[in-house]
């Protein structure tokens, strides 16, 4: 099986990403790994999808950290392959990590769906994904799982939503990723009110939430994968994230610290309401935030902590992803490539 990699920079790449781990896998059991960003990518005059891309040199990897040496080094392959011979193309980029250069935050989805043209298994679908380039991908998730939201420039308005849920809110960009520019208004906070709308609407649209109380305790992340909870031998691919100190925020690059996660009917019921839009989508591997019964975030975008995952549950994850490319290689190899790409990335 070759598969391709979409990553935001091979350089910043780091030994507990979860791309890091799917991609040593991928190897470990005699599979093709190849890595590109998104400015590598070619539309040549032959009407092939092209690009620059690094294999690291080994057969065998122990580590993520000796996966990265190996593929960074001067041993690495090196080679511009054809992406349409490829059997799976994993867009694992951040576009929000190039908010200063827009154009390489579309790269992987306007040359995957070419891509797709000749039965490349893009993941996750191309076309999803655009429909998920900001938050606003949330609120066509089902009202029974989100928390109370408004989405607006206007001051007014947003300092009327903040009055109605009691002088607590939460405040934050409609781009961007990863806890970057969240705040939260309290009554201590609420005289600096009109400086945290002036620094969110600088950059575009607000997202003002209701509180909920159970973040306190933070939250938990649960993967989905083929449009169900990730289970690998019989452990569910999730874990807690909490919240340190006044830190409203639980992710753990903001300071949030992670733990074992329990995996309880309330989680599993907002895992079978999101489904059908996911599957629809064609959302391969997803990330659910949960807060109590509520939904925080879905993360479609390059969706990490596998490996918080592998830590406590003792089992790796990475394996149970491999094994389903395995199976969506087969079927498409089967049946000439003549499902849809939507259908393929979650069957």
């Amino acid at each position: 099986m070759k598969i391709g990699f979409l990553v935001n920079d091979i350089a910043t790449e780091q030994a507990t990403y979860s791309t890091t781990r799917i991609a040593m896998a991928a190897i470990n059991r005699g599979h093709e790994a190849w890595v590109m960003t998104p400015g590598d990518f070619a539309y040549d005059p032959d009407e092939a999808i092209r690009a620059r891309a690094k294999h690291a040199p080994k057969d065998k990897y122990k580590t993520g950290s000796a996966y990265l040496a190996g593929l960074r080094g001067r041993g690495a392959r090196t080679r511009r392959i054809t992406v349409d011979e490829l059997d799976v193309l994993m867009l694992r980029n951040d576009p929000s990590e190039d908010v200063d250069r827009p154009w390489r935050q579309n790269a992987g989805i306007d040359f995957g769906r070419i891509a797709m043209r000749n039965g490349v298994i893009v993941l996750n679908d191309p076309n999803g994904l655009d429909k998920a380039m900001n938050k606003m991908y949330f609120q066509l998730f089902p009202e029974e799982v989100r928390p109370r939201t408004l989405i607006t420039r206007d001051r007014d308005e947003i300092k009327s939503f903040v009055k109605d849920e009691g002088g607590r809110a939460v405040l934050k960009p409609l781009q961007g990723s990863g806890g970057k520019g969240v705040f939260m208004v309290d009554h201590a906070t609420n005289k600096n009110l009109n400086q945290m709308i002036d620094a969110l609407t600088r950059d575009g649209y607000v997202i003002v939430q209701e509180y909920l109380e159970e973040a306190e305790h933070g939250d938990t992340r649960l993967f989905m994968m083929n449009g169900r909870p990730l289970i690998y031998k019989g452990k569910y691919a999730a874990f807690r994230r909490i919240r340190q100190g006044d830190d409203i925020r639980s992710n753990v690059h903001a300071g949030g610290a992670i733990a074992q996660a329990h995996i309880t009917e309330q989680h599993l019921r907002i895992a079978e309401i999101v489904r059908p839009k996911l599957v629809t989508d064609g959302m391969f591997l997803v990330g659910l935030d949960i807060v109590g019964d509520k939904l925080m975030e879905v993360n479609v975008f390059s969706p990490g902590g596998l490996g918080s995952a592998q830590k406590f549950e003792k089992v790796n994850f990475a394996h149970a992803i491999i094994d389903a490319l395995e199976r969506k290689t087969d079927y498409m190899s089967f049946y000439r490539r003549r499902f849809s790409n939507v259908q393929m990335a979650t069957l």
